[in-house]
């Protein structure tokens, strides 16, 4: 393939898998240390009552009004996840069932008693994105790098994507040492004065806008997997800190990029006619890599093993 048919129909749907793979890995590490590895899974079931709630109240389907919506109901989620498992003392893992089941049928709830079950909220969308269409159409080639105009047009969700994976990055690299004492060890961490509730309620908060700004481009699917396969086969690779959040990085990119690349070519090389969806393919590349891992991994037979500090 060309620059001029690269540039315009794969760059930007090629750096924005990897944009949310990467956002969506980087705290889905400290969520899988803190057994907490499923709130991608929540965030993706609550955000429907936000997208319903934000078309109630402006009568438009448009990105930014979805985005605010499914953001307000993401952060409700999480907070309300944080105060079952404290306040009740129970397993994250029933304090995000219970709220994600009852936000996913509120949502559902209010499409069936509002005019909303016209509209065209589907399934493909909310699973699968719009990966494949956030094309570039004012690019000509390499050359459109540079030029200004052609920059103006790029789609929206590449700098949105770019903006919250910095915005995930900043948050970890400030917050680095004290996400490591409180993942580790809470107790010790409060004897040193660290604010370890509020600690893990921004963790989540940061965990919830990725997957918000993550799930309107590439859908749900990829925000699952990203926030559990990447983390957790980087696991078995290292027992550093730092060493699973580069293998995670880095299994983040590969899967965005070889997902992307066999969903295209793989069935062409197959004899097959059509293409397979982007973000189906991430996932399974992630899951394979996550196989491969957990079969090849040096540190595969210690997984109960603390991870160093």
């Amino acid at each position: 393939m060309s620059g001029e048919e690269f540039v315009p129909l794969s760059l930007t749907p090629l750096l924005i898998g990897i944009f949310a793979a990467v956002a969506c890995a980087l705290p889905g590490n400290f969520l899988l240390l803190r057994k907490q590895a499923l709130i991608g899974d929540a965030i993706s079931h609550v955000v429907l009552p936000g997208i319903v709630v934000a078309f109630l109240l402006t009568g438009a389907i448009s990105a930014a009004p979805m985005m605010l919506g499914a953001a307000g109901a993401a952060v409700v989620a999480v907070v309300l996840i944080e105060a079952i498992r404290r306040l009740g003392r129970i397993e994250p893992g029933a304090a995000m069932g219970v709220v994600f089941t009852t936000m996913f049928a509120g949502g559902v709830l209010l499409l069936e008693q509002t005019d909303t079950s016209s509209v065209h909220l589907d399934v493909e969308h909310a699973l699968y994105g719009n990966l494949e269409s956030l094309i570039w159409l004012d690019a000509v080639g390499w050359s459109s790098l540079l030029d200004v105009q052609a920059l103006a047009h790029l789609p929206v969700e590449l700098p949105r994507m770019a903006l919250t994976l910095l915005a995930v990055t900043l948050f970890i690299a400030m917050f680095w040492r004290v996400l490591k004492i409180s993942t580790f060890d809470e107790g010790f961490a409060r004897t040193l004065g660290i604010r370890t509730n509020l600690l893990g309620l921004a963790l989540v908060i940061t965990a919830a806008v990725a997957a918000v700004a993550a799930f309107d481009a590439v859908g749900s699917i990829i925000v699952i997997a990203m926030f559990i396969c990447p983390p957790a086969a980087a696991r078995m690779m290292s027992n550093q800190l730092e060493g699973q959040v580069a293998w995670s990085v880095g299994f983040a990119v590969l899967s965005a990029v070889f997902g992307y690349v066999l969903a295209g070519y793989g069935p062409l090389w197959l004899g097959a006619q059509d293409a397979v969806s982007a973000a189906g393919m991430i996932a399974t590349v992630s899951g394979v890599i996550l196989a491969v891992a957990a079969r090849f991994g040096p540190c595969r037979t210690r997984s109960g093993a603390p991870v160093g500090v």
